[in-house]
């Protein structure tokens, strides 16, 4: 796992515009982390193309295939959402997140880091 300076740097760039690649896969990716750190399980795959993809969430696990319950967004999204400066609701009126299957509302895990 990156450093918390490694993290702090990051997400300095990205608050101030300046993120690169490199920036938006770790912040995506230590976010990630965080949420499965918070909510392990397998019922719910969250994914942040092309960055990372996690599952999560107690629930019945997936072997082949779609799983039941999928969460897409941007890596822009996930990190607002991640570090509590959108809401669910808000984020999902966006147009933004697609989620479907059951347990797909992450508003009780969220925000994971506040910054």
């Amino acid at each position: 796992m990156e450093t918390d300076e490694a993290l702090d740097q990051a997400l300095r760039r990205y608050d101030a515009g300046e993120a690169e690649r490199a920036d938006l896969k770790l912040l995506v990716k230590q976010l990630l982390n965080l949420l499965v750190a918070k909510a392990p399980g397998h019922a719910v795959e969250v994914r942040v193309p092309p960055y990372g993809a996690v599952q999560c969430i107690e629930g019945p696990r997936h072997t082949r295939g779609t799983p039941g319950a999928v969460i897409e967004m941007p890596a822009e999204m996930w990190i607002a959402l991640a570090l509590g400066r959108v809401s669910w609701p808000d984020a999902r009126a966006t147009g933004k997140v697609r989620a479907s299957g059951e347990r797909t509302d992450l508003t009780a895990l969220l925000p994971l880091l506040t910054r």
